[in-house]
Formats: structure tokens, C-alpha cells, sequence
């Protein structure tokens, strides 16, 4: 593998990327937090989830699939997991669902690393285990490429214990899962193992932002990666270190949302930071109206739907907000 590096400096856009118009939409019907939705059939889905508001003897966790329609503002239940889970990675590929790894309660703990592949069978309406992932993995982020989902960063057992939090280790994992022949293979490893990331696709690239490492604290940086070159490429670092952040693609640009730290007691970031691909460099285009950490966001009809997250650092404060950002150029 072949890493090339480029270097930029924080540079002003030559074109601003526009006026943010925030809009609150209907909540959800559970708040929840560290989820990675998706949309699918025209609808955004959130697949399990952890909460605050949840009891601790269920591991404060839900196995609740939550269905947003934007045509009518509304809510319901979906088909329901086999069993309460967070950190799963959800991703639509191929007219298909599917759920990967997560943290689930098992193991005399409420975070069990899984190499559970889920799909949502939408003719018996549940979900069927439908595959194994070569080692249990949480905390990934993924893109899709040429209809392949690809897993990257994460964490995933140190040891041979798996149920608690303390078990588990920043992994460089990058693998390539095959929706038609539910295999999965190996890919050049991501530049550093972290967890916690965000990612996005933009012009047939994948690329990489943010993320921690346990030892060593939240990353800027942001890598760009080739399936036709199989190369990564460093990009301009984020203005901010940023872990737990959603991020998108809208307008040509790279949204960067949200996120925690914990320095000096903690907070959350609030800053809304956009990528110009084409110049290379971040700008700061305001501010979040609620600021939240472990949240989602996906695009759908020209917006982005920022969802759920918490409100205050770790498990405290589980949000049920939805909100719609357009930019008006």
C-alpha cells in the first residue's frame, strides 16, 4: 500500500457554502444515541441504539427499529432486532438492509463486541443473521463502492474477554463485505486505529474523518481512499479533533457535525465545519442549534437529516431531535 500525503493550509472558500436553514422535525419515538442510519426505500431507518432514558437492566440498549417518512413527518416501528444492540453499523446496498457488528449485552456485560451480519427480511418482516464478519467489530463506520460495503476503523476484543467496555481495542480494520455473496475480504488497512469516526462518499471515493484513540484522544485527520488504486490519500486535517461526529456530503461539500471530547471535564462540539473538495480546506458555516455527540445523519431530497445523539458527553442526556439543514446558496 502506498500512502501519499498532501498538505493545506485552512484556506477561505472562494464561494461561501451557503446559509444554513435549520428545521425541526418530528421527534423520535425513542431517544437514542451512537446510531449510524441509513435510508433505505426512500425512508431513513435507526436500528437499535443506547439511551439514558433506557433502564439499566436491559443494558440501557434497544433493539427498537425506528422509520422516519419526510413526506409525512412522522415516525413508527419497524421490525425489530434480535435483540438490543448499539453501535451497529447500518447500510443500504443494493436494495437491500443490512446491520453489521455493534455491542450487544452478553458475556456478563452490556458490551459484547458482535461479528454478526443482520438483513432485514422484508417479506417475513424480521431480521435473519445472514453472516459472520471474520472477528467481532463495533464502533466501524462504512461506505459504499461499486455496490460493496466497505467497514473501517473501529473496535473490536484485545484479549479473549468481550462483554465490557475496557475490553475492546482501537482496530485499522478495512474490510470489503459482498452483499450477493455475503463474503467478506480484506482491503488496505486505514492509516491509524481508531474508533469513532465518520465517513462519506464523494466523486467514487470514500473518505475518512475524525475519530479517537483511547490512549491517545480525538483525531483530525482525514483520508481519502481509491478502490481503483487501492491507495489512501492524507487530506487537510479538520480544524477541530472530532470523535463521535455524523458527517455528509451536500452542495459539492463535506458536512462535519457534531462529536464529544473529554479534556477539562468534557463537551460537545457545536461548530458546523464544511470540506470544499475542489479547494481543500474547511470553513467554519455556523453553528448547531443543539449540539450532540453520537448522532447520525444522512441526506435524503436535497437535506440533511441530523438525528438523535446526546446532549451532554457520554451516556447522559439521549436525544430524540430530528432536524432538517438545507443550505440556501
Amino acid at each position: 500500500m502506498k500512502l501519499v500525503y498532501v498538505l493545506c493550509g485552512l484556506l477561505s472558500f472562494q464561494l461561501m457554502a451557503g446559509t444554513l436553514n435549520w428545521q425541526r422535525k418530528a421527534d423520535l419515538l425513542i431517544p437514542v444515541q451512537e446510531i449510524y442510519p441509513a435510508v433505505f426505500q426512500g425512508e431513513i431507518y435507526v436500528a437499535g441504539g443506547l439511551s439514558s432514558e433506557l433502564p439499566k437492566q436491559q443494558g440501557q440498549m434497544t433493539d427498537a427499529v425506528q422509520i422516519y417518512n419526510a413526506k409525512s413527518n412522522t415516525w413508527r416501528y419497524g421490525p425489530a432486532l434480535p435483540e438490543g444492540r448499539h453501535h451497529g453499523q447500518l447500510v443500504a446496498v443494493k436494495e437491500q438492509l443490512f446491520l453489521f457488528g455493534g455491542f450487544t449485552q452478553a458475556n456478563g456485560g452490556n458490551w459484547s463486541a458482535s461479528a454478526d451480519v443482520l438483513k432485514l427480511d422484508l417479506q417475513q418482516q424480521r431480521w435473519l443473521k445472514v453472516a459472520s464478519l471474520p472477528q467481532p467489530l463495533s464502533e466501524t463506520v462504512s461506505w459504499v463502492l461499486e455496490d460493496k460495503v466497505h467497514l473501517l476503523s473501529g473496535r473490536s476484543p484485545a484479549t479473549e474477554a468481550n462483554g465490557q467496555w475496557q475490553d475492546q481495542g482501537d482496530v485499522a480494520i478495512h474490510w470489503v463485505f459482498d452483499p450477493d455473496s455475503l463474503t467478506t475480504v480484506t482491503a488496505p488497512a486505514v492509516p491509524q486505529a481508531k474508533n469513532s469516526a465518520a465517513a462519506v462518499v464523494y466523486d467514487s471515493k470514500g473518505y475518512l474523518l475524525g475519530g479517537r484513540q483511547v490512549q491517545a484522544g480525538n483525531k483530525a485527520d482525514v483520508h481519502s481512499f481509491d478502490a481503483k488504486s487501492q491507495q489512501w490519500l492524507a487530506l487537510a486535517p479538520m480544524p477541530e479533533a472530532q470523535a463521535g461526529l455524523a458527517s455528509a456530503v451536500l452542495n459539492g461539500r463535506l458536512w462535519a457535525l457534531g462529536g464529544e471530547f473529554f479534556q477539562q471535564g468534557g463537551g460537545v462540539f457545536s461548530k458546523v465545519w464544511a470540506y470544499s473538495f475542489t479547494e481543500k480546506s474547511w470553513q467554519q458555516q455556523g453553528d448547531m442549534p443543539i449540539p450532540r455527540h453520537g448522532l447520525g445523519a444522512v441526506v435524503m431530497d436535497n437535506s440533511i437529516y441530523v438525528i438523535g445523539g446526546a446532549a451532554a458527553v457520554g451516556l447522559k442526556q439521549s436525544s430524540a431531535v430530528l432536524e432538517e439543514l438545507t443550505v440556501v446558496q
